[in-house]
């Protein structure tokens, strides 16, 4: 397995809300881990950063998360503990009130890949040459997609796009999705907003597949959505399988 991750700030914003890592527990399993912000004042860097630190120290302390249902459980306790220290954080800071964080992961394992989302930051799997997005965002104008009440043409463009119907922070308890993703795949990105609003799932896929190597399709990713605004930090987790890796 070949790893990286990187997080920039953007063209517009001052400062980078985004939390981003890769970390092993002690016998080599992966935790990838993507978070954005919100809430003003740098609260939404601190929110980002108590779920994403708060779930890496967790995991490198662990010798392994165990078969498939032990880590879903894992995910969904640690998450429903961070969300609660957020909530404790804005209790104890009052002008931290309505800080939030989104959170897409991963769990990577030789038996099994989990992926687990709150809010709009998506995971995808690339597999056999084409990226498919794992993750379902939760955001307002994706649930009036859902109910026939937006076309997805109509969605893209929407006044209310990153309105969020669930986030870490402004819901307790909090919901967290979990998928169980395909072996099969070939290489893993989670990744903010800041990078699907700027570049389509082909634009991305072309640069993921580009003759260069593993840091350097990581960084032009990010090149390229500052080319095309930057309106927004932009954080990327990337693993992928070497040549030879069955699994």
């Amino acid at each position: 397995m070949k790893a990286y991750y990187i997080t920039d700030t953007g063209k517009v914003r001052t400062h980078n809300e985004d939390s981003v890592i890769i970390v092993n527990n002690l016998s080599g399993e992966y935790l990838m881990i993507v978070a954005d912000g919100m809430g003003g004042h740098k609260a939404g860097e601190v929110a980002s950063s108590i779920v994403v630190n708060g779930l890496a120290e967790k995991f490198k302390k662990i010798e392994s998360v165990g078969e498939k249902q032990d880590a879903v459980n894992w995910i969904r306790k640690n998450v429903s503990e961070l969300n609660d220290a957020i909530f404790k954080y804005t209790d104890e800071f009052s002008e931290s009130k309505g800080m939030g964080t989104t959170l897409v992961l991963s769990i990577v394992t030789d038996d099994y890949i989990l992926f687990g989302n709150v809010g709009d930051s998506s995971g995808f799997v690339m597999k056999k040459g084409t990226l498919y997005k794992v993750t379902k965002d939760h955001t307002l104008v994706n649930l009036l997609v859902e109910t026939g009440e937006l076309t997805k043409e109509e969605a893209e463009n929407h006044p209310r796009k990153n309105v969020l119907m669930r986030a870490l922070g402004a819901n307790n308890p909090v919901d967290i999705d979990i998928f169980d993703v395909d072996m099969e795949s070939n290489a893993i990105l989670l990744c903010s907003d800041g990078l699907t609003n700027m570049l389509t799932k082909e634009q991305i896929e072309r640069v993921l597949k580009s003759d260069i190597s593993l840091e350097e399709r990581i960084v032009k990713l990010i090149r390229k959505s500052n080319l095309r605004g930057g309106t927004d930090n932009v954080s990327i987790a990337y693993l992928e399988k070497e040549s030879g890796e069955d699994k």
